[in-house]
């Protein structure tokens, strides 16, 4: 079974560092894979460090005209059983050569995108069971569509010291991670935290808000209880170190973050988007907070570190269920299966 991997995503992004994971977890499993990825040093780094040598395109916007051929050619000469193309830029590049055109063409949602522009597909794939429901709605047979979740790490690592980034140790942490968007609401984030005496946060991302939320940190007087600390490849030791986790964003597909806090056995709270609805249950795995509520945010970081056993029940049923369907072990085993299934 050969199976080509294409991504083509940001500089930085969830869905990117999934990619790698991915891909990593499935090689060690002993998968044949050829990936092939936008230019970017750093991911092609983590790839080769996983033993993987990635082939490097362009993939840029509608007037390139060289990494469609490319792509082409790079399949021709593999000859792949399956093509996964990673979200749309990945995907209007992949193409059938004559000498490997009965490969099975597989999208991978990791939101909600236009099905249209994935109609080159036989099979989509999404990242939480809503994401599929939407790509049957918008009219994608039922069943060419399938559900597959992430996974996260569990190994454990020493945690990112406090007294490096001015954090007292015995201060009430709470880590933000993702890109610095609009869609993260770390905006809110930041104002609720200016309501939690004494709370500090370190908030792990690069993005296009990076200058407004400075300035909204210097302007609320936290530049000695809020951190940016721009993007991360340590996100087990940041969470190693972090007494909370936190999420909350406007918009969430899934949130790949929610089951490394789990994975990590950090305590959560998210605010109410798509993804995070259809995975916490609130007071019990996690909790959930109104969107783009800072106050109700607040509260509930406040109740958190006034109640460690309410911490210790939130982490246990996390765990269990993080255990039972998150694991790098049980998403690689239906991987696998999936593509298995693919081929008859």
């Amino acid at each position: 079974m050969r199976v080509l991997q294409a991504m083509a995503g940001a500089q930085f992004g969830g869905a990117e560092t999934y990619f790698v994971d991915l891909v990593s977890a499935l090689h060690r499993a002993g998968l044949d894979q050829k990936v092939v990825i936008r230019g970017n040093r750093a991911r092609a780094q983590a790839l080769r460090r996983a033993g993987i040598e990635p082939a490097q395109i362009r993939f840029g916007g509608i007037i390139d005209c060289l990494s469609g051929p490319r792509l082409r050619r790079i399949i021709a000469a593999y000859k792949p059983d399956i093509v996964q193309s990673w979200m749309h830029r990945a995907t209007r590049f992949v193409s059938r050569p004559p000498e490997a055109a009965d490969f099975v063409h597989v999208g991978w949602f990791g939101g909600y995108y236009r099905v249209d522009d994935y109609r080159s597909c036989d099979h989509l794939v999404g990242v939480t069971a809503d994401i599929r429901c939407h790509q049957v709605r918008q009219g994608w047979p039922q069943d060419r569509a399938h559900y597959i979740p992430t996974f996260a790490h569990t190994k454990t690592v020493p945690p990112v010291p406090r007294e490096s980034l001015g954090t007292p140790k015995d201060a009430p942490l709470f880590l933000a991670l993702g890109r610095l968007h609009s869609s993260k609401a770390f905006d809110v984030l930041i104002r609720a935290t200016a309501q939690v005496p004494g709370a500090h946060l370190w908030i792990a991302g690069d993005g296009p808000l990076r200058r407004p939320l400075a300035r909204l940190v210097a302007g609320l007087g936290l530049a000695a209880r809020v951190k940016l600390l721009g993007w991360r490849e340590d996100r087990e030791a940041l969470l190693a170190a972090a007494d909370y986790c936190v999420l909350p964003s406007r918009f969430e597909p899934f949130g790949t973050v929610m089951i490394e806090a789990w994975a990590q056995n950090v305590p959560l709270i998210a605010a109410a988007a798509a993804g995070p609805r259809g995975l916490i249950k609130d007071g019990r795995n996690g909790l959930l907070v109104a969107i783009d509520d800072a106050e109700a945010l607040a509260r509930a970081m406040g109740r958190l570190a006034r109640d460690p056993g309410l911490c210790a029940r939130l982490v246990a049923e996390a765990r269990t269920g993080f255990d039972a369907a998150y694991t790098e072990a049980a998403v690689v085993s239906r991987v696998l299966d999936f593509y298995r299934g693919l081929l008859g």
